[in-house]
């Protein structure tokens, strides 16, 4: 069993991360050790290797968006759910962009192997809940949907961002008409 002491840091340095490498993805560890409050032998016995606190960065982040799917479905009808949770997922990707700078070609494909099956899951799960209810096509795939949203993380984010238009086209070809 983890102490409470060591959870708290580990979730300050996870924190401390990832608000650091986003602006900066050269920042040092023990940069990110003193903006956590922890020494650098915390930061060392957490995470090893720079790589290895990125991909933990990346697996919490991927983790907490993912677990937002239920809560919305509670909330909003699907198709509403899939615009909010999709908007966050872009913020998300964008933050991630920033990030990529920190990691090597193989954690790339380590984080990607990490997070598809996760996002694929919870794009499952609200597609679903609007074919249930009649308000998706039946013929909708995940994967094709995250296919779609890669392109709206890449567009210029600020006064041109073009995301929010390019998700309304994707939801409206998600939409049944009846």
């Amino acid at each position: 069993m983890v102490r409470s002491d060591a959870r708290e840091n580990r979730a300050r340095i996870l924190t401390a991360a990832r608000e650091a490498l986003a602006v900066d993805g050269s920042t040092s560890l023990n940069q990110i050790a003193q903006r956590a409050g922890v020494g650098p032998g915390t930061l060392y016995r957490n995470f090893p290797t720079r790589e290895s606190l990125v991909l933990a960065v990346y697996q919490d982040e991927v983790a907490r968006i993912t677990g937002t799917v239920t809560g919305l479905l509670e909330r909003m009808p699907p198709l509403e759910a899939l615009r909010d949770w999709t908007v966050e997922l872009v913020e998300a990707m964008r933050r991630k962009h920033g990030l990529g700078d920190a990691l090597g070609p193989g954690a790339h494909q380590a984080i990607s192997e990490h997070s598809y099956g996760p996002v694929v899951a919870a794009i499952t799960e609200l597609l679903d809940a609007g074919k249930e209810d009649g308000s998706i096509r039946a013929d909708a795939d995940p994967r094709d949907f995250l296919q779609l949203t890669g392109a709206l993380w890449r567009a210029a984010a600020g006064p041109e961002d073009r995301a929010p238009q390019m998700l309304a086209l994707i939801l409206d070809g998600l939409r049944t008409y009846r």
